[in-house]
């Protein structure tokens, strides 16, 4: 009998924590965007700030993406490594004498 481990493939996230990210996300960008709303600058310098912001928040995104792609390429293999380890393990008998 292969005795396989009962880690879940992806930890799940809290209802909470995904709020507490979601709400800080949308402070920081509205706090980030009325900052550049108020500033005393021409609409060019504006404009500009405001594509920086853009662009800073879509490549976090990207980031947090590819962080978590690589995250689940290896758990996946790992767990596929952990297998095969588990069945060589459990047909190996250290007391079978292979007769010729």
């Amino acid at each position: 009998m292969v005795a396989m481990s009962t880690t879940p493939l992806r930890p799940a996230t809290t209802s909470a924590f995904f709020v507490q990210s979601a709400l800080s996300f949308g402070v920081s960008a509205v706090a980030v965007g009325t900052g550049i709303v108020y500033l005393p600058v021409d609409a060019w310098v504006r404009a500009f700030l405001t594509l920086g912001l853009l662009y800073v928040i879509t490549s976090a995104f990207t980031l947090a993406k590819c962080v978590r792609d690589r995250q689940d390429e290896t758990t996946v293999s790992g767990r596929v490594d952990q297998a095969r380890l588990d069945k060589l393990l459990a047909e190996h008998d250290p007391f079978r004498v292979d007769t010729p």
